[in-house]
């Protein structure tokens, strides 16, 4: 089993960034606890940040035919990128989605996830740990495929 994570703009400034909404963890402590879970499961992992839509795009392109899955965090993106739901839609990958914050819980303009439509499942506000869950939930799906 081979899974790609992607993380949208900004999550690259974790710890930094709003620490009172997505904690005083930094993108490093993510990137081991994604390689940690995914060691011990005996799943293999690519992980992919951009800043850019166009890119993530790209690498969801790149994911066909060669991951099982997608665990995604389209983060600002989730809210605005039509291109991103088409090309999860396009690939037809199993797809999770992850919000370390609580976006149902957060402005307005944050209640539409784009990203979400093409997602067999979501987990937010649950800060680093979603990210655990999100692959443990895939995993568990991948297998009664």
């Amino acid at each position: 089993m081979n899974i790609l994570v992607i993380n949208g703009p900004n999550l690259n400034m974790l710890g930094i960034r709003e620490p009172d909404l997505y904690g005083k963890a930094d993108y490093a402590a993510l990137v081991q606890l994604v390689e940690e879970t995914c060691a011990r499961e005996g799943i293999g992992v690519e992980i992919f940040q951009s800043n850019h839509e166009g890119a993530i795009v790209d690498k969801i392109q790149e994911a066909y035919g060669r991951k099982d899955g997608i665990v995604i965090n389209p983060a600002a993106y989730t809210h605005t990128s039509v291109a991103i739901l088409d090309a999860l839609k396009a690939v037809s990958i199993p797809a999770v989605e992850i919000h370390i914050s609580d976006v149902s819980q957060r402005e307005d303009f944050r209640q539409i996830s784009y990203a979400g439509k093409a997602c067999i499942k979501t987990f937010m506000g649950l800060g680093l740990e979603g990210y655990r869950q999100a692959i443990l939930y895939l995993k568990d799906y991948l297998k009664q495929q």
